[in-house]
């Protein structure tokens, strides 16, 4: 199916992935390409040559699903878009994602850009191991541009479910509503993820239920050590 901005989990997990290993750090500064500037859908009206840190891109990119904010940070990875989504596909061929495939880095409306909800949760469960990435999909409303500019999450579960940490909503008119909606409670961990849902009530509904069922019916077990035999 179409996943829309849900595509943006596999971006995240190669973006969280540089930054763990060092290749780029959240106080480098990119210089944002026209086609980076020119992105429709969501936006925080970057300007060809205007200059951001990672950290505010990553933020815009998190909280309010910005696709301009999205290939900008995918250009300063790799060079271009085209290398990053290959990336994306590299990476998502390796995670065992046999149901997905890639050609932009922010899930606009694209022919043959399609995954699947146990794709889309692998995927998140991998990112979910870059736990810097809860710093960004647990804040709710926030700002860039020394204050001059407002962002609101998109994930009103974040606000509305208890144990909410994650992670990324997305809609067009052909994927309908998705999410990938993470939340924990104690030790315990849980992705729920839902895709064309035909409203966005709907698609957090869905997400909630589903999370309700893990924590009612799931918990942290750890095994007891078996004794030695003398």
């Amino acid at each position: 199916m179409a996943p829309a901005s849900v595509t943006k989990v596999m971006t995240l997990l190669l973006i969280m992935e540089a930054l763990d290993s060092g290749r780029i750090t959240l106080q480098d500064t990119v210089s944002v390409s026209a086609h980076a500037a020119g992105m429709g859908g969501s936006q925080v009206f970057l300007k060809a040559g205007e200059e951001m840190s990672v950290d505010d891109l990553l933020k815009s990119l998190v909280v309010v699903s910005a696709n301009d904010a999205t290939v900008a940070l995918g250009e300063y990875l790799c060079g271009s878009e085209a290398a990053f989504v290959q990336a994306m596909n590299v990476r998502a061929r390796e995670l065992g994602c046999e149901n997905s495939n890639f050609v932009n880095t922010n899930g606009l409306p694209a022919e043959n850009h399609y995954s699947c909800a146990l794709d889309v949760a692998i995927i998140t469960r991998e990112l979910l191991k870059h736990e810097k990435i809860l710093d960004y999909t647990t804040i709710w409303m926030d700002t860039i541009r020394n204050g001059e500019f407002g962002l609101s999450n998109t994930n009103r579960l974040i606000r509305f479910y208890e144990g909410a940490n994650g992670l990324k909503t997305g809609s067009t008119s052909k994927a309908k509503f998705c999410i990938s909606a993470t939340a924990k409670r104690g030790e315990l961990s849980l992705i729920a993820v839902v895709m064309g849902a035909p409203t966005k009530e709907e698609r957090n509904a869905l997400a909630a239920k589903l999370l309700d069922f893990g924590f009612a019916n799931y918990e942290i077990v750890t095994p007891e050590t078996p004794k030695e035999i003398p």
